[in-house]
């Protein structure tokens, strides 16, 4: 005859108790990592969203790329400036532009500054926080007729800006 044993006393039922207690605290640990910050604002743009995909308006991208702009945004942390050098493209040098620093995950943090024109590009007085990355995007204090981006690594004290899109215009047609 047979003797009965617990069920506690089968391996089987500890593997099953302890894959389900990882799971509870798995999931636990993950809410409080993905909500440590409040929640996440990585796209700065305006966005439509339809269903789950998301829309945003590209034409500013589009014609700096077809205007062919690029430019080099960088920091003199011992002058406490910043400055945007032209690289590429037609730019307007006597209009002033406007430099947005946006933080990869908190709004709040957010930077908006108006460049004036200077000796070779345009610059500002400021002092961002170097603790942290910053994406970038540049675009005319009067609107957004044209834009670059670019991203600022954590600790690095300049940027490339460009479009966000290729140019898909074929090279005879005219620049507008």
């Amino acid at each position: 005859m047979e003797q009965k044993t617990s069920p506690w006393r089968q391996p089987i039922v500890w593997l099953m108790v302890l894959l389900v207690g990882a799971v509870v605290i798995g999931s636990v640990v993950m809410y409080v990592v993905a909500n440590a910050d409040g929640p996440m604002d990585v796209v700065p743009d305006k966005v439509q969203r339809t269903g789950q995909a998301q829309q945003a308006d590209l034409s500013p991208d589009t014609r700096a790329a077809q205007r062919k702009l690029g430019a080099i945004a960088r920091y003199d942390e011992e002058h406490g400036f910043i400055e945007v050098l032209p690289v590429s493209g037609d730019f307007d040098h006597s209009a002033a532009l406007q430099l947005k620093l946006h933080h990869p995950t908190r709004e709040a943090d957010d930077l908006v500054l108006q460049l004036a024109p200077h000796e070779a590009g345009w610059r500002i007085d400021a002092k961002p926080a170097l603790d942290h990355d910053w994406l970038l995007q540049l675009q005319p204090a009067t609107g957004e007729q044209w834009r670059l981006r670019g991203r600022m690594p954590k600790g690095q004290l300049a940027a490339q800006l460009r479009p966000a899109v290729e140019d898909t215009a074929p090279p005879d047609s005219p620049q507008p």
